[in-house]
């Protein structure tokens, strides 16, 4: 919270005072006090053992399965058509056997028998394309899906297996013990998407001008599926939303395209000088020690004169990769390379970009840039980004990500010209796909079951890092405010965060924008940065290189930093409840040395649980709403004679000038129509102008759900109170925000 928070301990107060209204308030009905906002979440956590710790900690006996591919695969561009075979090595860490392994067939989400169509709700729309008829009521369905032709074991031994839509079980002939290998190769083909028609993260996309065709290749393999102490097995199927969860492992893959291709991909490149030329690699060799700007690699020059060739011939790109959960693959002779050196943890990262000529001139100045800029911002905020490159790939209508490679929209009209909203949005979805290298692909969440997990995390970090990039960028997630139209919206619409991948109706705002607003409030207004950049911070050091699960998180943000947080969790995680905290009612007293008409000393002194036994004053409540009576005279100590009296016989002559001095008394009574227990942040402006600032904790919604009291004793008066000034609470209605009350402009005004 930024400004000053006010503490209210006045030394006089010591001597007791009753606030007298006209009308007693009344205590709260036990219904309006809900104590369950404030209960500790073990009535939704999951126990912890000794996988997972109560901390948030992985626990001694935490494991984690490896899974190693060697694969070979062939580009035939002429057909758009990937050919590959693989050697899986698969270890056992678990300390149970396994009697068979679950492979994750992304590809035949696109099977023409695949059901994720069926599940989708398909009305007939009033107005379609041409195209859109076409595709959809004449002509055939695309025929994607992986065709596997075998899969046999070490000794080149069939192996049985089945396929269940996007799952494949491989059966063992004896059971897997902890800590042993087995090894299966697999062969396979598929043909590949075109994505602007088709659909899906990857596939190709086709320029009709050049006959060209851009490679953005991803889930092209069978993979393994997740096993660990949570669920046993992963293997909920891909309908096309939930996306990955993936064991680590290493990589070696051949990659076989036309010999005029250029491709980047996961890992380190092995014979760059085999498919470079000379003067390409010696640009490659300078890019290593510029750290200040991109140097071009392959030029547009280049780019253009391969476009037109359409080679027959091939080469092999050879990668390896290791520690990494994927592998994506990006080729084209389209395409122009740059590249920058960028300094973390004391070794060298590439930062990349890959893009047709189409991209330029936004993509040459701004992309590697972004790249370089999100690897030092994110490093910053978790840990030093540990791999040996980021490569940001233009593809048209794409935002995906893969270790060490993402797909990124963002092109320039045909003349080169653009518009900021072009600019702006390319510079953020480089940012936040360069920035799923962190999460999910180090902090390894099951995206399939908590997409929030690694969206809504990179989501925050993203809006850090785009405002470390430019203090005014026009982040379209990250401030609390930007989460009010979807917070306030029909509840019948919305779900928890914790909700399934698959069961999200208003997907971006649910699993990226919500939590993203969530974690900055934490952080802006909740704990403040230091706290929260260490807990952060703790679990992403906890958590790289290994499979973290919402409760790892709510622990050790809470175990990290001292701070009760599950009241917010709960609220903001496993509700749909919004804030709306409001004005309901600022009354003003003055001090006086008899009750008020109608009340006696002794009437007064029984109400009270626990009195002092000495003589008392009277806080009397004026009865004028604009406070415009004869009481508008400051509070003088002096000339209250009980209080004076008791001053002079308690305190020094050099203790007396040391008492706070207020002269106005106000009581401000806060309401709280929304579920949402938020801290109360509070702007008082006096009379001559200046302001204060109150920071009340969430706690002190604790008795109460309904409203709260707190009485500001100033030493001037006061004008105006507003609750969340700098909205960042995202407080759904702002109207009962101010006293006096002010009308808000319509958005017609």
């Amino acid at each position: 919270m930024k400004g000053i928070t006010k503490v209210l301990p006045y030394a006089f107060m010591a001597f007791s005072c009753f606030l007298q209204a006209q009308e007693t308030p009344k205590p709260p009905k036990s219904d309006e006090r809900n104590p369950d906002k404030f209960k500790q979440m073990y009535d939704l956590l999951a126990t912890p053992n000794m996988y997972r710790t109560a901390s948030g900690a992985p626990g001694p006996e935490y494991y984690q399965q490896q899974a190693d591919y060697k694969i070979d695969v062939e580009l035939d561009d002429k057909n758009q058509k990937l050919y590959g075979k693989e050697i899986i090595t698969y270890t056992n860490n678990a300390k149970e056997a396994l009697d068979y392994l679950w492979l994750q067939l992304d590809q035949n989400e696109k099977a023409k028998n695949s059901l994720s169509p069926l599940i989708e709700n398909n009305k007939t729309e009033s107005a379609i394309s041409a195209q859109g008829f076409s595709r959809k009521y004449l002509e055939e369905d695309f025929d994607g899906g992986f065709k596997i032709e075998y899969v046999k074991d070490a000794q080149g031994n069939p192996m049985k297996y089945m396929v269940n839509q996007t799952m494949m079980r491989v059966e063992l002939p004896k059971n897997l013990p902890h800590g042993e290998k087995i090894s299966l190769s697999i062969k396979w083909w598929y043909n590949i998407n075109n994505y602007l028609l088709d659909g899906g993260r990857s596939g190709y996309e086709h320029f009709d001008k050049d006959g060209n065709n851009l490679y953005i290749i991803a889930q092209f393999y069978p993979r393994m599926a997740v096993y660990n102490d949570v669920e046993g097995w992963q293997n909920q199927q891909f309908w096309g939303t939930g996306e990955f969860a993936l064991p680590f492992g290493n990589f070696e893959v051949n990659i076989t395209v036309p010999a005029d291709h250029i491709m980047e991909a996961t890992g380190t490149l092995l014979n760059r000088a085999e498919v470079f030329s000379p003067e390409q690699l010696a640009r490659y060799t300078e890019a290593e020690k510029s750290f200040d700007k991109p140097v071009i690699v392959v030029t547009q020059a280049e780019a253009e004169a391969r476009e037109k060739g359409f080679a027959i011939t091939k080469k092999t790109w050879k990668f390896k990769a290791e520690n990494v959960r994927d592998f994506g693959i990006a080729t084209s002779r389209k395409f122009i390379y740059d590249a920058m050196a960028v300094k973390l943890g004391g070794k060298n990262v590439m930062a990349i970009s890959v893009y047709p000529k189409e991209g330029n001139p936004l993509w040459e100045q701004y992309s590697t840039r972004v790249v370089a800029h999100t690897l030092k911002s994110y490093s910053s905020h978790t840990f030093d980004f540990p791999y040996p490159k980021a490569v940001s790939v233009h593809a048209q209508d794409q935002g995906m990500e893969y270790p060490m490679i993402c797909w990124n929209w963002g092109r320039p009209d045909e003349d080169g010209s653009y518009t900021d909203r072009v600019k702006n949005g390319m510079i953020s979805v480089i940012t936040h796909e360069v920035g799923h290298n962190f999460f999910p692909m180090i902090v390894n969440s099951d995206e399939r079951q908590w997409t929030w997990m690694d969206e809504g995390l990179n989501s925050f970090l993203e809006y850090v890092a785009l405002i470390e990039w430019d203090p005014n960028f026009p982040a379209d997630r990250g401030p609390a405010k930007l989460i009010v139209p979807y917070m306030s919206g029909d509840q019948k619409g919305l779900e928890p965060i914790m909700t399934n991948s698959e069961s999200i109706r208003q997907f971006g705002n649910n699993a990226y924008g919500k939590p993203a607003a969530a974690l900055n409030i934490l952080r802006e207004t909740v704990m403040g940065r230091e706290l929260f950049d260490y807990g952060f911070k703790t679990y992403a050091n906890r958590w790289k290189f290994k499979h973290p699960t919402p409760e790892d998180f709510f622990r050790t943000m809470e175990d990290a930093t001292a701070f009760d947080l599950d009241w917010f969790w709960r609220g903001w995680f496993y509700t749909t409840d919004y804030n709306d905290i409001g004005i309901k009612e600022v009354k003003r007293f003055f001090v006086s040395n008899e009750p008020s008409k109608g009340n006696s000393e002794s009437g007064l002194r029984r109400k009270r649980r626990n009195f002092d036994p000495g003589p008392m004053v009277y806080m009397i409540a004026e009865t004028n709403a604009d406070f415009k009576t004869e009481m508008n005279k400051p509070f003088n100590s002096k000339e209250v004679k009980k209080l004076d009296d008791y001053i002079q016989a308690h305190f020094t002559k050099e203790e007396q000038a040391q008492l706070n001095s207020p002269k106005y008394f106000y009581q401000v009574t806060f309401n709280k129509p929304g579920g949402l227990v938020m801290p109360i942040l509070v702007e008082i402006t006096f009379e001559d102008g200046s302001v204060e600032d109150y920071h009340f904790p969430a706690q002190i919604w604790r008795m109460n759900d309904q409203e709260v009291n707190r009485t500001f004793a100033t030493q001037k008066m006061i004008s105006k109170i507003v609750i969340d000034p700098k909205q960042e609470t995202a407080d759904i209605d702002v109207t009962n925000n101010s006293w006096p009350k002010t009308i808000e402009k319509s958005k017609f005004d």
